[in-house]
């Protein structure tokens, strides 16, 4: 049987749908049906219909008496189902935390998704001056120090697009020889934010372990002195939980040279 492209089943009203949903996941307000349809180039009564059919099962609610919209608790539902069954996740959340108590910076977990990176989970800290919330939030892999983890350590599945930027492959090797990332405002204007890599047991790149906090509080020297290691080490046991050995063989490769 011949194999056919992925596009040749997408259903296009089911792709349009999500969409919609992705749209209003990116608004951190209500959105009118006009808002929408600039957006996403679609009509307002194929969005009316849609909308309907995501308001009778709870996954969009309208503020009542007006036409904006919101997502609705069935669409969080579904997200919190989702993450509670990610095993990077629950391995990763009680370093994250203990990170935090030790950096009093907030740490985030972040995935690729296409050629973008993805800030999937945050442990907060209790400071009072904080860089805004990226939970949920998307950025392009060049923009960001996770997102460049995944350039630097995934270049198979990310050529084409370091080829159309050859500026970042000096940055990217930089990357690889160090084993960590440090950007200045690339995510949000003032903020810094240092990213590790995180491996699993195929040695595979899974995923980024990044802090992030205001750049005033993340100097040079709080960077190497502190923040540095502890979040090389937290991303170390991290990807041991998920069963990577490489560093553990580093680690006995190591010792040995020095008992020779």
């Amino acid at each position: 049987m011949p194999s056919r492209d992925k596009d040749t089943y997408c259903i296009r009203s089911v792709e349009n749908a999500l969409c919609l949903l992705e749209a209003l996941a990116e608004e951190d307000s209500k959105c009118s049906l006009s808002q929408l349809s600039q957006r996403l180039g679609m009509t307002k009564a194929s969005l009316f219909r849609l909308m309907a059919t995501f308001e009778s099962h709870g996954y969009v609610e309208r503020s009542q008496g007006s036409s904006e919209y919101k997502l609705g608790l069935a669409a969080f539902e579904v997200g919190q189902k989702l993450l509670s069954r990610m095993t990077l996740l629950h391995k990763a959340r009680p370093i994250m935390s203990q990170l935090v108590r030790q950096c009093n910076e907030t740490a985030y977990l972040a995935i690729q998704r296409d050629e973008e990176v993805l800030f999937l989970e945050m442990v907060d800290n209790d400071q009072k001056v904080k860089v805004v919330s990226q939970v949920g939030r998307r950025f392009p892999l060049e923009n960001c120090a996770a997102g460049k983890l995944f350039l630097a350590f995934a270049q198979k599945t990310n050529r084409n697009l370091i080829n159309k930027q050859p500026h970042l492959a000096a940055e990217l090797e930089q990357i690889k020889t160090s084993g960590h990332c440090i950007d200045q405002n690339g995510v949000g204007e003032g903020s810094c934010c240092l990213a590790v890599p995180l491996y699993g047991s195929s040695n595979e790149l899974i995923g980024a372990l990044a802090l992030v906090g205001p750049s005033f509080r993340m100097s040079e020297e709080q960077i190497n002195e502190k923040l540095l290691p502890a979040t090389k080490s937290a991303g170390e046991m991290i990807s041991a939980r998920l069963g990577y050995l490489g560093y553990s063989l580093e680690d006995k490769q190591t010792t040995a040279g020095i008992n020779a």
